[in-house]
């Protein structure tokens, strides 16, 4: 049976640059590129009717910022996981696209082959984070943050924990609901009622909530193996 691609958008106001990164995804037959845009304001239009696994996004674009498209994104419930693709990359800004929805922060300086590879972390661990981008928020996690989620950990079951904890652990559903020995659908429920207590909107988020809150220590994280 032939196995489902993995649906992309690309939205960049450079369309050498679209061009160039969508005719080099598409050479691995995993991948299929569905929908390009120039600017925010027409990829939003034109989403709706094309569903995405992955969004790569600019950040500066003069019809319509990749903020603009995340804040417009957030509204509503997809399934989309956003890949943000800047040349205007701050190790500093992580927290920010976290928040506001990004599920990887990337410069465009990164090679081809290493997008790649992250797309596939992004698809199927729901994030993915550099060497760089941990120690920044190491740094970042303090007792001085205002806490941004509705419940304590207390009040997750032992279950929930473990889930987080292998969640950490970049492992994908199905490899957690073998380790558990619960059904990959049962994984998924556990997933949106971590979200839902713990008030994040992504398994990034969950990553930060669960080193916040020291349910794993950050040195422990494991990180997408290239």
């Amino acid at each position: 049976m032939e196995h489902l691609k993995i649906k992309i958008g690309i939205v960049d106001d450079d369309l050498l640059f679209v061009q160039l990164l969508k005719n080099y995804i598409e050479n691995n037959d995993r991948y299929q590129v569905v929908l390009t845009s120039t600017g925010g304001h027409h990829f939003l239009t034109e989403q709706a009717s094309n569903p995405l696994d992955i969004l790569i996004l600019d950040l500066r674009m003069t019809n319509g910022d990749g903020l603009e498209v995340m804040s417009a994104l957030s509204q509503h419930t997809t399934e989309t996981k956003i890949i943000v693709l800047s040349s205007f990359y701050r190790r500093s800004f992580m927290g920010q696209m976290l928040k506001m929805g990004a599920h990887a922060f990337l410069s465009k300086e990164i090679e081809l082959e290493e997008l790649v590879s992250v797309i596939n972390a992004v698809y199927h661990n729901g994030h993915y984070f550099s060497n760089e981008q941990i120690d920044v928020m190491r740094g970042q996690l303090s007792n001085k943050l205002p806490e941004f989620h509705a419940f304590s950990k207390n009040e997750l079951t032992e279950r929930e924990m473990d889930v987080l904890r292998l969640v950490c652990q970049q492992l994908s559903t199905k490899e957690i609901a073998d380790s558990l020995f619960i059904s990959p659908k049962t994984v998924e429920t556990h997933k949106t009622n971590l979200m839902i207590k713990t008030g994040v909107k992504n398994m990034a988020g969950l990553v930060i909530y669960a080193v916040q809150n020291n349910i794993v220590d950050p040195n422990e994280i494991v990180l997408f193996d290239k």
